[in-house]
């Protein structure tokens, strides 16, 4: 069966507050994409969008960036699973290209969180949860976070200096990324004076410096067929393996609060589909909207045992030039 790959990426600067409309955000990323691929609109396809949504107030965003982007009369649609929204668009477009109902699909993710409060973000995230039995008593994201937190350190005795190295690593390379929104330095310092705002509480023990700031931006992945991949690409990046996997959204339901069981499930998809082991991954990308969500992310995806993962930031071994290098961007 023909591969399928990734023939151009592309990435807006990541700002507190984007001046233009959502439509112009999202272009950037996408324009970022297409020129690293040397497409033309009429080469694309299909376009896949994706965000969380209620953040901004364009209410179906798929059909007016189709028309932005000149992409009319290709078929586009949105995508919406809250923090996987552009990871589920990059698995539905692998999947469109790989049945070959298209050859050349584009996949754009956009956020942009500054048309409105941090307080209504925070809402807005709480209605992720369940309406009826969960969200109304005031659940918010740094909350649950907090929760696995407490847990990660009373099973397994993750200290809070843990958490803060994976902070200054992030700090580290976001000083020399051009489109990050932080770019200053972070040390242990910082999130353990308690004069420092960066230590200061937000859902203990997570503290302002375990926490990622809101923010706005684009990306966009271009996926292709490999005839199609071949003649535009000069070097392809084929997709060996894609994983998903849910479990229960209401908290009461879920029996582990150590890691992320769907977490494990769409990893052990994505390797056994790709044919190889956590040792094989030379380099890791995954979502830490909080330092606690990267330290289980280093063991739900095998790179450590379940406790371990410690062990990976406190060796320095998930920075750019350890044995599996992660978000070092």
């Amino acid at each position: 069966m023909a591969r399928v790959a990734v023939i151009g990426v592309g990435q807006s600067e990541f700002v507190r507050a984007y001046p233009g409309s959502v439509r112009e955000l999202a272009f950037e990323g996408f324009k970022d994409a297409m020129r690293d691929a040397g497409l033309r609109p009429s080469d694309i396809g299909a376009s896949v969008i994706c965000s969380a949504p209620e953040y901004d107030k364009q209410r179906s965003p798929a059909g007016v960036f189709a028309e932005y982007f000149g992409l009319n009369p290709q078929p586009t649609f949105y995508v919406e699973s809250l923090c996987s929204s552009s990871s589920m668009g990059l698995r539905l477009a692998y999947s469109l290209v790989k049945s070959g109902l298209h050859e050349v699909v584009a996949v754009i993710g956009f956020q942009k969180m500054s048309e409105i409060s941090s307080a209504e973000s925070q809402e807005r995230m709480g209605r992720g949860a369940d309406i009826q039995w969960e969200s109304p008593f005031g659940t918010m994201m740094p909350a649950y976070y907090a929760m696995y937190a407490r847990a990660h350190m009373a099973a397994y005795g993750t200290t809070l200096e843990d958490l803060a190295l994976i902070r200054v690593k992030a700090a580290t390379y976001g000083q020399l990324n051009d489109k990050a929104v932080y770019r200053k330095p972070v040390t242990l310092e910082n999130l353990s004076n308690p004069a420092d705002r960066m230590a200061g509480p937000v859902a203990s023990p997570l503290r302002v410096g375990d926490c990622c700031a809101n923010a706005d931006g684009s990306s966009c992945v271009i996926v292709a067929s490999e005839e199609k991949a071949k003649a535009f690409c000069k070097k392809p990046v084929w997709v060996l393996g894609v994983g998903a996997a849910t479990t229960s959204v209401n908290l009461a339901g879920r029996d582990v609060f150590t890691g992320l069981t769907a977490a494990r499930e769409a990893a052990r998809q994505a390797y056994a589909m790709a044919g190889i082991l956590p040792a094989d991954v030379d380099v890791a990308e995954v979502h830490d909207c909080f330092t606690i969500a990267e330290m289980m992310a280093y063991e739900d995806l095998g790179f450590a045992k379940p406790g371990e993962g410690r062990e990976l930031i406190r060796s320095r071994a998930t920075y750019k030039d350890g044995k599996i290098p992660v978000n070092v961007d």
